[in-house]
């Protein structure tokens, strides 16, 4: 078994994970006993540092696209600096401070509706006043008399997307902090884990596509209150999350399995409550607003059909190679998906049910997020971050980890060298490489469900329950 060492009886990774083990061969080998620690250089405060350091250069990879704004259509494949927030800021109506959910027929004329969840609609919103107050406080109503492609090529609405860009990858930075203290305070024994968050390849590369890590930071604070036994505010946390992406949601499952186990329903019907009742409390601005705006989330995901880095799209585009007209209409694809998820939620459910120790909630969250990633209708480069706080607290191990990335990162290149039309073979034909590239993740994401679903079966294979977690409540043990 690992042991700790030193200070705050942490857990340290270089006696606890074999690849640190090996690694730390180089500078001096294993902490040991005897070993000193810095008065100030904490492990949290050395996380926060090496997440300070992992969003630094998330932003300078996406310089390429910051320096033109987006402007060059093959720089943003080529370079993979792809964002999605420089386009919304005029696509939306920010650029002239349009309230996401405004129901006035000529800001609809405009504007197509915000196609997120409220809480992305409420920060984009926000962070398009910060950029117009950092830009002077331009005049807006000189706007509403140009074409919104003339407003959007003007060099003052350029400049404005780049300070657009800039103030929500502050905000980003921030979050990431967050989530990193947070992660290390669900196992306080076990702070280093949440390293594999901090420096993260996926964080690094997908951190500033869109506003998904708004999500991940409540997903962790979720997985925080959890471990400290706050039912309620675990969730409130969740039905924030819900109201910023729908996945945090499945988290109640996890909580469901857990609480029928440990005969905690109570525990169950506070999470439950909180959760309703903080996703109608952020979702009332925007609905009492705008209710037909507010349909519109809903409804384009509904309508949806086979999207980028779905195993949906490579079947639709294999069976056209074939000649055959079936296609997959969007409700084909809802149905199977939802039959699908569903199954996969009895699976998750029977497995927490039967396994020889109560799993972690981290273990079961992963679990049923990685099964609505896998048969989901769309997989954009940054969906990857909704798994990533669940894998670093399910499996604290580096290689099983980095194999899981390094899957992600194949699809990540990929899916911009295919949307600039590189990967289409010189004579014509299927993109074969993209469709590889997508099963590749796929069977990544897969190998690290199979070893979540080992820990969970044989609990001696489990990181944390081999550190000798475990703390003392009413329930003997509290499964974080």
């Amino acid at each position: 078994m690992p042991t700790s060492t030193g200070s705050g009886d942490w857990v340290h990774p270089s006696v606890d994970d074999p690849v640190v083990t090996a690694l730390s061969d180089g500078v001096g080998g294993p902490m040991g006993p005897r070993a000193s620690r810095h008065p100030w250089w904490t492990p949290v405060r050395v996380l926060l540092a090496l997440t300070a350091v992992c969003m630094a250069l998330g932003m300078f990879q996406k310089n390429n696209c910051f320096q033109d704004t987006w402007g060059d259509g093959q720089a943003r494949y080529t370079h993979m600096c792809y964002s999605d927030l420089p386009y919304l800021y005029t696509g939306r109506g920010f650029a002239e401070l349009n309230w996401p959910y405004s129901d006035d027929p000529g800001t609809r004329a405009r504007f197509e509706v915000m196609e997120y969840p409220v809480g992305i609609s409420y920060w984009a919103w926000g962070t398009a006043w910060v950029t117009h107050w950092l830009s002077g406080s331009p005049d807006i109503e000189e706007r509403y008399q140009q074409s919104t492609g003339d407003v959007a090529s003007t060099v003052d609405v350029q400049r404005e997307k780049r300070i657009f860009v800039a103030v929500n990858a502050i905000g980003f930075a921030i979050l990431a902090l967050l989530t990193t203290w947070l992660l290390a305070g669900v196992n306080p024994r076990r702070p280093w884990d949440a390293a594999a968050f901090a420096v993260s390849p996926a964080l690094l590369l997908t951190g500033l596509v869109n506003w998904d890590i708004l999500a991940v930071a409540l997903v962790a604070a979720a997985l925080w209150a959890w471990a400290r036994e706050r039912p309620l505010l675990t969730g409130v946390l969740i039905g924030l999350g819900t109201a910023v992406k729908l996945y945090p949601l499945f988290l109640l499952g996890g909580v469901l399995v857990i609480c029928l186990r440990n005969k905690r329903i109570r525990d169950f019907g506070l999470a439950t409550l909180g959760a309703a009742g903080a996703w109608v409390l952020a979702n009332l601005p925007a609905y009492l607003s705008g209710p037909e705006q507010w349909k519109v989330f809903w409804s384009f995901n509904s309508d949806r059909g086979a999207d980028l880095g779905s195993l949906w799209l490579v079947a639709q585009q294999a069976v056209d190679r074939t000649g055959h007209l079936f296609a997959f209409d969007p409700h084909t694809i809802n149905v199977g998906s939802w039959v699908f998820f569903g199954a996969w939620c009895v699976g998750v459910l029977v497995l927490g049910m039967t396994s020889p120790s109560a799993p972690r909630l981290a273990q079961l969250g992963f679990l049923i997020v990685a099964g609505f990633l896998i048969v989901n209708k769309v997989y954009s480069p940054q969906y990857v971050l909704w798994l990533l706080p669940l894998a670093v607290i399910a499996r604290p191990r580096w290689r099983d980890l980095l194999i899981w990335q390094a899957g992600e990162l194949v699809y990540f290149a990929s899916v911009w060298w295919y949307l600039g039309g590189f990967l289409a073979p010189a004579a014509g034909g299927d993109p074969g490489f993209y469709w590889a590239a997508t099963l590749i993740r796929v069977a990544a994401e897969l190998y690290l469900v199979a070893v979540v679903v080992r820990d969970i079966w044989y609990p001696r294979h489990d990181p944390v329950r081999a550190s000798g977690y475990a703390i003392t409540t009413r329930s003997n043990a509290v499964a974080v």
